[in-house]
């Protein structure tokens, strides 16, 4: 095992151009600042075939000084028989994981995966949802990470555990089943479903017990907000495909959905990063819908 070391201070932050507003981080900004003391790398990998599999990989290889963030134990509550597959964690939770990996209120987090950030917008967006907004994406995770030349760690990280911070939920930023299907009815939003066509369209189901999409959903697969090499494409292409989205609604009138609330951040995330403030979570998702089989489910495309 080795201390907690790889963090950024905020006057390193400020000498590479990382504004404070920024969400986005480069590899290169990240190595270039990668010797001071205040930001928080955070590998987030996993893997829903094998949940053991992301801690795994990252005891064989990280970022150096990353400490590591699993989506079920650190990032969810238990499975609930009302829930969804990844509940949201509750405020104790969510603040006990952040003060074992060190982290104090002002600190900057830096969140990765190996999956163009499917899996680390959910941290992202959780900083967010407890009422802290300074956290960013690493583009292109660790990918982009080993393509710019740089060195890898093994082992385990620790951290000194910091106080418990206290959190106050946001919960304008989640939108409820019951509230879901009081505004599906008004038509008072825009619903977009970020899973891949074939399982929005019920072709196929490889997670849930249940094929098919809500009712009014339209389809965004998240890797629509990805060039090939799992980096964001350019804001201007990211927003010109949300836009299209959106039509004629407000970007608050968006809420992105997925299997179980975890890549629909993602979409949250190109939309903060394009510009479109306001957008929501269903965070139960799919796997939450279908557990009342009274809701209305569309097995075919809309």
């Amino acid at each position: 095992m080795r201390p907690l070391g790889s963090v950024i201070s905020a006057d390193k932050f400020k000498q590479t151009g990382l504004m404070r507003q920024q969400i986005l981080l480069s590899a290169q900004d990240l190595y270039a600042a990668q010797k001071g003391e205040t930001v928080l790398i955070v590998d987030c990998r996993f893997f829903l075939s094998d949940p053991g599999k992301g801690y795994s990989d990252y005891l064989h290889a990280h970022i150096p000084g990353a400490v590591y963030a699993h989506l079920d134990n650190d990032l969810s509550n238990p499975i609930t028989s009302n829930s969804g597959r990844h509940p949201l964690p509750d405020a104790d939770r969510f603040a006990g994981f952040l003060a074992r990996s060190g982290w104090q209120a002002g600190t900057r987090v830096v969140a990765y995966d190996d999956a163009g950030g499917s899996i680390a917008a959910r941290l992202w967006w959780l900083m967010k949802y407890f009422g802290h907004d300074d956290a960013v994406l690493l583009d292109g995770g660790l990918p982009a990470w080993q393509s710019a030349g740089y060195e890898l760690e093994k082992g385990q990280v620790t951290a000194s555990s910091a106080v418990t911070a206290s959190f106050k939920v946001r919960s304008d930023l989640v939108v409820s089943t019951p509230e879901l299907l009081e505004r599906l009815a008004g038509q008072a939003m825009v619903l977009a479903d970020v899973r891949a066509a074939k399982r929005f369209r019920g072709e196929i189901e490889p997670i849930d017990s249940v094929a098919g999409h809500i009712p009014g959903a339209l389809n965004y697969p998240f890797e629509l907000s990805l060039a090939a090499d799992g980096r964001f494409k350019p804001v201007s292409e990211v927003r010109k495909g949300l836009l299209a989205l959106q039509g004629g609604h407000q970007s608050n009138d968006l809420v992105f959905m997925c299997g179980s609330g975890v890549t629909a951040c993602h979409t949250i995330f190109a939309a903060e990063l394009a510009g479109l403030k306001g957008s929501r979570l269903y965070a139960g998702s799919w796997s939450e819908w279908i557990r009342d089989s009274s809701r209305p489910v569309e097995p075919g495309a809309i």
